[in-house]
């Protein structure tokens, strides 16, 4: 008997959710609407980042060097080396760790940027991007062993001391002394398939000083200067001097050099060195960081446009039957009040979630072909976060749609119903994105309102080692993809919950 009931409450339901479908794909206005929609997803968002390509730049000249994580990064530094065969060790005593920078008034101001770094290093070779471990003092955040980009393990907060590095195979070893005699291991990396000879040596970097004036935050060039002893040597070491490089060509796109600020290596008294640099190694962020470049989601700016389509069509697909009293009709027909809403819900959700897929599936690539012919740098992502981006897309606009119905049910006028949802999805996205809000009040709005489903989009990684303006106006989210998601759920079960009460408690 259950059973039966059950395959009868199947059949119900697909009977009437076939209905609900005839009925949205023969009204001809609905259907061209989403269509609308999906152009103007995707034109907006192409037009949105179609600025005239960089000075200096021709097409396809572009790209950010990638880590051995496919990440993009910053590996630019100034590097005294030699070769490094086999297995051996490096240690040498980090005297100071000063730096300077251009304040923009013509002057410079001493100061260690607080992930300014100097230390020691061993890299598989001078290609940016390349497998590495290094053991460093930074400016404000003591000693780090960073490796490969993305790792990063505290260490004592000095900023100077005794560094030793040791390699064994494809383990590198970093070790701290306070006097060079008693040591403390900092970390361990290990960088599988690291070749045989790698470079090994000194390094100094800096990234821009972050400088607040009158009108904002903003980025100025900064240097730092890493004073070392002489380098105390074990294993497999080419006999030759050592050889000063500047990393990358120059400080990259996390810092810069000016006639006043210069990078290089200065031959110290009994065998040290005094190393000068500008730049990172860290893992590429957005914002400021990024110069003239974009991020996938920057492609799917038009989904603001869209979705103020799909929240139209999805308040009318219920409201219209309310003014024409077709709804009691319905009513009528499938006395189940609640399979009907639920209908309505997977019909609206459905059409809405195909286009917000489609759109997005043909604005990433084509933005990003288009962003990188005309010379633009593109934040590299993974296939997996691409396709989550494109799907997180459609499920988006998806949950617009039934929290535009679950709205239009519980007022029962469209443009009311319109208007709110719009106010509470649409309007905050654009007010934190658009920086004209306090970072504060754009964080919370994009944490308690239903625009934190945009976050599905997001693609730019937050690094607490890298320096960068973290806001929702540089395209940082403050809830994670699928936890602003979540939020945008909530709201759109909510409406829909209370929708279905109503509709059981009243006539229609």
């Amino acid at each position: 008997m259950t059973a039966t009931r059950t395959a009868t409450a199947r059949a119900g339901f697909l009977a009437t959710l076939h209905a609900e479908w005839t009925k949205f794909r023969t009204v001809r206005g609905w259907v061209l609407a989403m269509a609308g929609a999906l152009l103007a997803t995707i034109v907006v968002g192409l037009l949105g980042t179609a600025a005239p390509a960089p000075a200096g730049r021709g097409s396809d000249s572009a790209s950010y060097p990638r880590g051995p994580g496919g990440e993009a990064v910053n590996d630019s530094f100034s590097f005294v080396h030699r070769t490094l065969t086999g297995d051996g060790s490096l240690t040498v005593e980090l005297r100071s760790l000063t730096g300077v920078a251009d304040t923009g008034t013509g002057k410079t101001a001493r100061g260690v940027q607080p992930w300014a770094k100097a230390g020691i290093i061993v890299k598989e070779s001078l290609a940016q991007g390349s497998p590495y471990a290094a053991l460093m003092a930074t400016g404000g955040h003591g000693l780090r062993m960073q490796y490969d980009y993305t790792h990063d393990t505290a260490g004592p907060r000095v900023r100077q001391g005794w560094l030793r590095l040791v390699r064994s195979g494809d383990v590198l070893t970093g070790y701290a002394s306070a006097d060079g005699s008693r040591w403390t291991r900092v970390g361990r990396a290990k960088l599988p398939g690291l070749a045989r000879t790698v470079r090994a040596g000194l390094f100094a970097t800096s990234p821009q000083a972050k400088q607040d004036t009158g009108a904002g935050a903003g980025f100025s060039p900064a240097v730092a200067t890493g004073a070392f002893g002489p380098p105390v040597l074990t294993g497999g070491w080419s006999p030759r001097p050592w050889r000063g490089t500047q990393v990358g060509g120059d400080a990259g796109t996390s810092g810069s050099y000016t006639n006043t600020l210069k990078g290089g290596f200065t031959p110290g008294d009994g065998g040290g060195f005094a190393v000068t640099g500008a730049g990172d190694i860290a893992p590429v962020v957005g914002g400021p960081a990024m110069g003239a470049g974009f991020a996938v989601e920057n492609f799917l700016v038009g989904t603001f446009a869209g979705l103020i389509v799909v929240i139209a069509v999805g308040t009318v697909f219920i409201t219209g039957e309310y003014r024409s009293g077709l709804l009691r009709t319905t009513m009528t027909a499938t006395p189940v009040r609640g399979r009907v809403l639920g209908a309505k819900a997977l019909v609206a959700g459905g059409v809405a979630g195909a286009v917000g897929l489609v759109a997005a599936a043909v604005a990433v690539p084509v933005g990003e072909r288009g962003a990188r012919g005309r010379g633009f740098l593109v934040l590299p992502v993974t296939s997996a976060t691409e396709a989550r981006v494109i799907a997180g897309t459609g499920l988006l606009c998806a949950a617009a749609a039934v929290l535009a119905l679950g709205v239009g049910a519980l007022l029962r006028r469209s443009g009311t119903a319109v208007a709110l949802v719009i106010a509470s999805l649409v309007l905050p996205f654009l007010l934190a994105t658009s920086g004209v809000l306090p970072p504060g009040l754009s964080e919370w709005l994009l944490r308690v309102t239903p625009a934190a489903g945009f976050a599905v989009q997001q693609t730019l990684p937050r690094y607490t080692q890298v320096l960068s303006v973290y806001e929702p106006s540089t395209g940082y989210f403050p809830l994670a993809p699928w936890a602003g998601f979540a939020v945008l759920c909530g709201y759109a079960a909510l409406a829909l919950g209370l929708a279905a009460v109503r509709l059981r408690g009243r006539d229609v």
